[in-house]
């Protein structure tokens, strides 16, 4: 059975917004080797839309920092499923699931392979609930920001999830890498 990790930045208030901070060349190099163990991502729909085609073309120009560009080589490698209602095509990496992104992890932690990445926000309660998150990889970055999208909104889960701490990295940012697992 695969192993599914959840992987965010975050700002020590919990906001998990695309902006609220510059993620800089460690923290990119962290997640770059993290997707060493990887070979799906699985995203809902907004978090695809941020990601691509922004790193596809800074992995095909170039156009990026030395940091920025691996990642940009690495994540645009690893094939994708998207959860979507709306969307009826992608690359030739990624494939569009219109319907129960539960049932549709579920499958997929099933099959062989590496890692399976969740990005994505809007499904995580759910796909918690269904017991299908094994590792979470919080970035948390110095900042306080007070508004955006949360990690979790207030009443979205029905049962707290025990964790526990398995590694953390010290960045010179001042952000903390966050490896927690499943007890």
């Amino acid at each position: 059975m695969r192993t599914v990790t959840f992987g965010m930045n975050i700002s020590i208030d919990g906001y998990c917004d695309h902006t609220i901070a510059d993620p800089g060349e460690e923290v990119l190099d962290y997640f770059t080797g993290m997707m060493d163990d990887v070979d799906l991502v699985f995203f809902g729909r907004v978090i695809y839309q941020l990601m691509f085609p922004y790193w596809s073309d800074v992995a095909k120009d170039q156009s990026g920092t030395p940091s920025e560009n691996r990642f940009a080589e690495r994540f645009s490698s690893i094939n994708r499923v998207v959860v979507s209602r709306s969307l009826n095509s992608g690359d030739d990496k990624t494939r569009i699931v219109h319907s129960n992104p539960v049932a549709e992890l579920a499958k997929l932690k099933q099959q062989p392979g590496k890692k399976i990445m969740v990005d994505s926000v809007s499904m995580l309660p759910e796909l918690i609930a269904a017991g299908l998150i094994d590792e979470f990889n919080l970035v948390v970055h110095p900042v306080i920001v007070g508004k955006g999208r949360q990690l979790l909104d207030a009443g979205s889960l029905q049962e707290k999830l025990e964790l526990k701490l398995a590694k953390i990295i010290h960045f010179k940012s001042g952000s903390v890498a966050l490896h927690y697992s499943k007890q």
